[in-house]
């Protein structure tokens, strides 16, 4: 059996008690959900929901020791029914409370969780199962309403730069003993390329710190992280300039119908550790800012991909991103949605009163008002529309919408003309 000091680093730092235990403060902290947990002493069955490296597992046994469970490990991709049983039935017997913790639980098919339901019910066993799925969707209603269901998140920079420091200086179970330092530049990308991924930081600096000592060297550069790990570090400063200036490319990308520089800058964009909620955030403004009615499924392409940030989560919904992209590249383009709410805009900063046949006339009283007085309803006119002023009379005759013969944006409708007919040709009504 390997001993600790043959454990990679990841696995010789993972936190031991709650005040080692770094991130999540939403949950681990005075007055949280977790320290009232471990307060009262008695431990409920959990769904641990969150991004690998967010501690999940750290958590889950941290948790068992508090409250003096003894804590059995099954994985969900190599252990099934028979194994889970078999947890069961020991735990039966057992001098002291189980806690079952089944990692990526929602591997197990609905079947195999069902198996969980009477246990956990019973109370013959804690569950603690760690996802990085949704559970709404992967994990059985009946097994989730037994359990307290909690979300990690991505650790932050500072978190990851927190445990980065205490690897390299705990001489115990860490790099301490080396005397190694690590230059800003390098804890940076370190940083980055770990996208809120503890474990990932810690063996990215495990393999440079282990170049180090080939090279002799007493402190870890940039160069030495960005070949230990083989990824090149991107100039990109998520605070800074070089963050809207990306976006900027990416988006006069898709502008100017270039699917290749789109998927380009997006590469970038998510190799530097863009949150990928602020890129769906672009691609969602862009679908109606500069394709808008030309393509009206533009719009739906992103905000599905924004759904698929929400319910899948990197690495996989990268993909997503990239069709949205792509379909937002190749789609034809109008600004018409733009410009005709920035020309309305300009005329809807006067005051001008609502008119008396357009207010409401819902309640009592409205009627003796003059509310609604004049206003003819367009279902009961042939073609279900009539010609009658929308706007006060000021404005009635100013044009903000112009259609820009683009896609579906064509001159089919004019104002004036009634609804509009998409099956008669461009500039086909007058």
């Amino acid at each position: 059996m390997a001993g600790v000091s043959d454990q990679p680093l990841a696995a010789r730092m993972r936190p031991r008690t709650p005040a080692e235990f770094v991130g999540q403060r939403h949950l681990v902290g005075p007055g949280r959900a977790l320290q009232k947990v471990l307060d009262r002493g008695a431990l409920p069955s959990l769904i641990l929901w969150g991004p690998a490296g967010t501690g999940k597992t750290t958590l889950a046994y941290i948790l068992a020791d508090a409250v003096g469970a003894e804590i059995v490990t099954l994985s969900a991709v190599s252990s099934g029914v028979a194994d889970a049983r078999k947890v069961i039935e020991g735990a039966r017997g057992g001098l002291f409370k189980t806690v079952l913790f089944v990692d990526e639980v929602h591997r197990w098919s609905k079947a195999q969780q069902d198996v969980l339901l009477p246990a956990v019910e019973q109370g013959t066993v804690t569950l603690i199962g760690a996802t990085t799925e949704n559970p709404y969707f992967s994990l059985n209603t009946p097994l989730l309403s037994r359990c307290l269901l909690l979300r990690l998140e991505p650790l932050d920079a500072e978190d990851i730069a927190a445990l980065v420091q205490r690897a390299l200086t705990d001489e115990e179970r860490g790099l301490g003993a080396q005397h190694l330092t690590i230059d800003e530049d390098a804890m940076e990308h370190l940083v980055t390329i770990s996208g809120g991924d503890a474990r990932m930081a810690l063996t990215g600096l495990e393999a440079a710190s282990m170049a180090a000592q080939e090279d002799g060297a007493a402190t870890i550069s940039l160069d030495l992280v960005a070949d230990a790990v083989q990824r090149k570090a991107i100039v990109y400063d998520r605070q800074g300039d070089a963050h809207y200036d990306v976006v900027s490319a990416f988006i006069k990308s898709i502008r100017g119908s270039d699917p290749d520089a789109a998927l380009f800058w997006l590469a970038r964009m998510l190799e530097a550790g863009e949150d990928p909620r602020f890129i769906v955030r672009r691609l969602i403004v862009h679908a109606s800012e500069d394709i808008g009615l030309a393509d009206p499924m533009a719009l739906l392409q992103a905000t599905a991909a924004a759904h698929a940030v929400e319910h899948v989560g990197l690495p996989e919904a990268r993909l997503n991103l990239a069709q949205a992209t792509i379909y937002l590249a190749r789609a034809p383009k109008s600004n018409s949605v733009y410009t005709a709410l920035a020309a309305a805009q300009e005329d809807a900063l006067g005051a001008e009163p609502v008119p008396a046949h357009l207010r409401d006339a819902s309640y009592g009283g409205a009627r003796a008002l003059g509310h609604g007085k004049g206003y003819i309803y367009p279902h009961d006119e042939p073609g279900h529309w009539v010609d009658q002023a929308y706007r006060p009379q000021e404005y009635r005759d100013h044009r903000y919408y112009r259609p820009a013969d683009m896609g579906e944006d064509v001159e089919a409708w004019t104002p004036g003309s009634g609804p509009d007919r998409r099956d008669e040709p461009a500039g086909g009504v007058e």
